[in-house]
């Protein structure tokens, strides 16, 4: 008989990257120890760009004095992808998952994400999709959601962050993924859409895809 999967959901509105990192270690540690509990972590980031494992050097090209004009910090993590910007108006996703009580598959974790993903996109009437051989979510006008995940002794980390009511020009300081453009849910949709209500809709997708 299969175990129950239990999932605790912590929306933790805006922290710094710094405490969210240490958040997701600390979590990381517990879900690989007991393996009793899973976590999905959905939270608002300060200005903030990211530089994965796959990122150039250069990939930031804003230098230190601009960096503290648009008030921007850096930090190279261990996720995959290359670099990314979180910010204000966009919604950080951080699952903590055994993928060994659902399924040992890297990639479908990912395609599953993306899948979370484009289900809320459709509650908004808008129409997103994958592109073979990149990672996120797309739609016509740009890259809506970025992914870049880590695992450890098959438990996640990192995850998605989803563009609502992103200022995009932040984007314009980094050397993006493979240079695709851009956009949000308000540049499509043409008005601001709350935070909470789009959380809400990712929850429940993310219970569906994952099965709990």
């Amino acid at each position: 008989m299969m175990l129950k999967r239990a999932l605790e959901v912590r929306r933790l509105g805006r922290i710094g990257y710094a405490e969210g990192l240490e958040l997701q270690e600390n979590l990381e540690r517990e879900v690989i120890a007991e393996r009793v509990r899973d976590y999905l972590l959905l939270l608002e980031h300060p200005h903030v760009f990211t530089i994965g494992r796959r990122a150039k050097v250069n990939g930031v090209l804003a230098s230190p004095d601009v960096l503290k004009t648009i008030g921007a910090e850096v930090f190279e993590i261990n996720r995959g992808g290359k670099v990314t910007y979180h910010g204000l108006g966009q919604i950080v996703g951080y699952p903590i998952i055994n993928l060994s009580s659902f399924k040992e598959d890297v990639h479908l974790f990912v395609r599953n994400l993306e899948e979370v993903l484009i289900r809320t996109m459709a509650d908004y009437g808008i129409e997103s999709f994958r592109i073979d051989g990149l990672t996120g979510v797309h739609t016509r006008e740009g890259k809506i959601a970025a992914i870049g995940v880590h695992l450890k002794r098959w438990v996640t980390t990192h995850g998605f962050a989803l563009n609502v009511n992103t200022d995009l020009s932040y984007f314009n300081w980094i050397i993006a993924c493979e240079g695709e453009p851009v956009t949000s849910m308000e540049r499509l949709l043409g008005r601001e859409v709350p935070i909470s209500e789009v959380e809400e809709r990712i929850v429940g997708h993310f219970l569906e895809v994952f099965e709990y």
